[in-house]
Formats: C-alpha cells, structure tokens, sequence
C-alpha cells in the first residue's frame, strides 16, 4: 500500500470508492478505531490493576526494611505467637509504623527538629538536628509510633520524613509472665526468657510455640506472693507449680518484676529471675533428701531413733535445734519438729560420697535443664568435708534455685522418678531417671503430710487437698557471709499427698514478722500460707476435686503407723 493509500485509509477516504461505499467504509473505519481503542483502555486498565494487586497483596509484607535504596535488606517476617498450654495468647506481633528521615531533602534542620518536637517531644533536640543535618540519604528518627503520633507526625508536613512498616512484639498479659517470656529488642531479637531460648524457631514462624504455662495458675501464683510481700514487707519473691509427672512447670513468678515492653526502665534487680537464675540456700526442706536418702539405702528405718538431746559438736562447730525437743528422736519426729541434729546424726550414716550421689541425681550438683537462657549453677562445697556433709542434710551450705528444689521434690513424691523441667507443653510424661525406690517415695509422702499436720506446716493446710510439704528458713548469704536477720524463707509442697500431682514451692526474700506472727517471720509463719491460698485457687482449676479424709483408701495412703517393731538405736 502506498503512503496516499494509507493516509486516505487513516482518515477514512476513499478517492476510488462511490459515495454509498464510501459511507460504508466510514462506518467500519469507525467501528474498527473504537475497538482498538477500547481494546487499548483495557490493556492499559489490567496492567495498571495488576500492579496495584502485585504491591498491595501479592508483596503484602515483603516491603524492602527500609524505603532507601541504600538498603535493600528484607523485612524480616513477624515473630510467631507464644501461647499458653490453653491456648491463651501471651506474646505477638503487632505492626506499627518507625519514622525515618532523608537527610538530604531536609532543607531547614534546626525549624524541622523544633516542629518535630511538638509531636514527639521526647526527641533530644541536638540529637535530632544533628541527624537531619548528617546528609544521609537514611536516618532513624523514631521507632514504633503510635498510629495517632504517625497522623500528627504526617500532617506536618516535613519534606523528607517517610515511615517504614515494621513489626513490634507485645505482651497481651503485661507483667504476668515478664520473666519466662522474657522480651525482644527494638529489632525484634529475643534477648531474654523464651523469646531469647527460641529466636530461631520464632522468627521462622511455623505455627504459635505452646508452652507449660497455664495463665490462671500464674495469675494466682503472682497475685499470692505479691499480697505475701506487701503483708510481711519482704524485697522480694518467687514462686513455682510444676506437674510432678511430665516436670512441666505451670506457673513460674519472679518479684519484683518489670513491664516486657519497656524492660530498660526497670532496674536489674525487678529483670533477676529469682525462679531459675537465683541461687539460696534452702533450709529444712533439704531434710526431706537428707531422710529420703537415709531410707532408701536402708541405713535408717522409719522408728530408728537418733539422739538429739543436746547440741552436735563438730571441732570448733556447733549444731544446734531451733527450739529442740531436747531427747532422742525418731526419724519422723525429726522431719516433724525440724531437727538439725537429728538431721546431722542421719547423714553421718551414709556418708558423704552416697549424699554426693543421691544430690546429683536429684539434679542439685548441676544446673537445671530447662527451656530459659537465665539459670543459675548451684554453689558446691569444695572440698566436701563430713562437717558440709552434716549441714547440707538440713540445707546450709549448699545453695541451689528454686526450680532445682520443685524438681527434685517432684522425683520424692511421683514415685522416685525424677523428669527434666520443662517450660514447654508435652504429649505425656518424659523419660526419666529413677532416683529412690517407688516404696521410699511413699514412705515420704506420708511424712510430707505429717509436717502439715502436725508439724511446721499447719498453716499451708487445705482442707480436702492433703497437702504434705516442708518448711525452710535460712539466713541470707551476701558476699560469702550470713547476714542476721536476712532470711529466706521458703515452703515446697505437693498435693494431694494420697496421689501427688502438682508441686508448689513460695519463697520469700527477707520478709518480716507481723503482730500476727507474733514477730515471727520463718517460713512456716510467711511461706505456708501463701502456699496454702495458692493451692485453693488452683485445684479445682487443675481438676483436682476434694476428698473426704476418712475415706479408707485416703486414710489408707497417708497413714503412718510407727508402733509397730522395736525403736532401733542409731549408731552415730
């Protein structure tokens, strides 16, 4: 076709043609110029929707981490939730908006800082003009902004401000699990509890991480120690609950604690995990691995009766009773009045290296296994003389945490098999390592539940529940020495003693007495009752029912019958 042709054709004309073809071919020329300019609309209509579906869906959440060129690293994909073992939500992600700014589009530094400042006024002045004079084509300004501070922050109207999508981790639950979450930095590492132990796993984000913990169980647990605190004026606090079967722990509170979003404004001494970091000195409650152990290898019987009417001399030390019986006692008579002596006397026949062995496989010579970055390694006597032998067996000189102490409390009552704790939600009780015989743990049990009723622990009883446990209070350790006065207090117990489930221990950092406890402020005053309270709060929700007392299988199971045979002397 020549060039003429093509012109007459773009324009419809048609020298050749008559007027009735010419009209025709008009119509069609029409015809043919709308469709391809329709067809031409709808191109251009689909490629620029297809766009807008590719940047708004298909690429949601995978926006380069920052706006600027000069960086083109990803987005890291948001954290994957943290659930209790109900399901209840404990952490997540929420996205939230962070100001950056383009310092080489900022024309007035000084005027956009001061305007800056009307919306965020927490800004540091010469900080921020410093910034937005530096000439980088990308500076931090401030991250995580409100969506009310990002619509203020934009009606400004400040060339060279944009905002960067990003994701920040909350804490549905505030406070109630500062120390087991633990929390995440700015960027969203974890740098402490859960959310440090698991960074990898989260951040791939296959699904929520289930955990032990139970939120009604905390709630309690928290509410209880911290009332136990504010009533007997102690620094500090902690508590556990641990399933004796499968070594999860269902609650786990740390006092003073500290708010996860804002964890640099709390002092170092609210971020100390007491639970699983701190290392005590235990008391009393060490008689229950002391006679635990004295029975298992046989060389005591439950009426064997140790000399406890006067104070152990040991060189130049002396083992005394807080307020001793004076006369000789039998072994349950010494878990029942708490003697030291008695306690002493016991050790010495077995000896250090079979105490060495048992405390090992109790868990109390190693740091315990469980999910969290912050633990705590147990303070051993080195050497380990007869004399660290004695003390030790009622809990002086040697300092463990309190799960260590829950743990192998678990293993004495749940029929002598002590399981790893864990902080994470299992299918069914673990493989474990047998520690006493099933017929030594029962024997506990019973004199468990003897300190409750009749013992140091009458105040941590619950009708019902059974409840069977031991008191601990020891003088405070700080620099290597006691301080008078600085007590830890501290009660562990199971329940219910006729068929164990759970173990509760509440310690209590120097509290003091009250005219209720008469001036007194040991453990069996401060300590067993907020057990006790605990315990009434969390049984039914656990699905432990109450029993009737003398109902013969109950009697049966927490009977302790020391009439029967002849008292046997014992040899030391």
């Amino acid at each position: 076709m020549s060039f003429l042709r093509f012109s007459y054709w773009l324009r419809g004309d048609r020298p050749e043609l008559g007027p009735d073809q010419r009209e025709r071919h008009a119509l069609e020329t029409a015809r043919n110029r709308i469709f391809i300019t329709g067809a031409m609309f709808t191109i251009g209509f689909l490629w620029i929707s297809g766009g807008l579906i590719n940047a708004t869906i298909l690429k949601q959440g995978n926006e380069p981490r920052v706006a600027s060129g000069t960086d083109t690293r990803e987005l890291k994909t948001e954290r994957a939730d943290i659930v209790d073992r109900n399901g209840m939500l404990l952490a997540t992600d929420l996205p939230t908006s962070s100001l950056y700014a383009d310092a080489r589009v900022i024309k007035d530094p000084v005027g956009s800082s001061d305007l800056l400042r009307t919306v965020l006024s927490e800004l540091d002045r010469d900080t921020l003009i410093r910034q937005l004079s530096s000439g980088k084509p990308f500076v931090w300004v401030r991250r995580n902004l409100t969506p009310e501070q990002q619509y203020e922050v934009n009606a400004l109207g400040i060339p060279g401000l944009n905002f960067q999508r990003e994701e920040r981790r909350v804490y549905p639950q505030g406070r109630l699990f500062a120390h087991a979450l633990g929390f995440t930095d700015i960027d969203n590492n974890g740098i402490a509890g859960i959310e440090r132990k698991f960074d990898n796993e989260l951040r791939v984000n296959n699904g929520p991480l289930s955990v032990s913990l139970d939120i009604r169980v905390q709630h309690a647990l928290h509410t209880e120690i911290e009332t136990a605190m504010k009533t007997y004026d102690a620094v500090g606090g902690a508590g556990l609950v641990m399933d004796v079967y499968t070594g999860e722990v269902l609650g786990m509170v740390s006092l003073p604690d500290f708010d996860p979003h804002r964890p640099g404004q709390a002092p170092a001494d609210a971020r100390f995990n007491r639970t699983t970091l701190g290392v005590y000195e235990q008391g009393s409650t060490f008689k229950l691995f002391n006679t635990a152990i004295a029975l298992d290898t046989g060389s005591v019987q439950l009426n064997s009766m140790f000399d406890a009417s006067q104070p152990l001399r040991i060189g130049r030390f002396a083992i005394n009773d807080y307020r001793g019986e004076n006369r000789w006692l039998s072994v349950a008579e010494i878990i029942k009045y708490s003697s030291n002596i008695g306690s002493a006397r016991m050790a010495m026949n077995f000896g250090t290296e079979t105490q060495k062995q048992y405390f090992k496989k109790f868990g109390l010579l190693d740091p315990a296994r469980i999910e969290l970055p912050e633990i705590g390694s147990p303070l051993i006597p080195n050497p380990w003389r007869d004399v660290n032998t004695m003390t030790i067996s009622f809990g002086h000189g040697l300092a463990v945490t309190p799960l260590q102490l829950v743990n192998g409390i678990s293993a004495l009552v749940n029929g002598g098999i002590r399981r790893p704790a864990t902080i994470i939600k299992q299918d069914g009780a673990p493989a474990g390592e047998r520690v006493v015989s099933a017929q030594t743990s029962e024997m506990m049990r019973r004199l468990m539940r003897l300190v409750v009723t009749e013992g140091s622990g009458k105040k941590a009883e619950v009708p019902g529940y059974f409840l069977g446990g031991k008191t601990g209070t020891a003088e405070k350790l700080v620099n290597g020495r006691y301080v008078k006065n600085a007590r830890i207090s501290t009660f562990v117990a199971a329940f219910p003693m006729n068929d164990p489930k759970y173990v509760v221990v509440v310690t209590l950092d120097e509290p003091k007495g009250t005219k209720e406890t008469y001036g007194f402020a040991t453990a069996g005053w401060v300590s067993a009752p907020a057990v006790g309270k605990v315990v009434t709060r969390i049984a039914p929700l656990l699905g432990v029912e109450p029993a009737n007392a003398r109902a013969p299988e109950i009697e049966q199971a927490l009977r302790l019958d020391l009439r029967s045979g002849e008292r046997n002397l014992a040899s030391f």
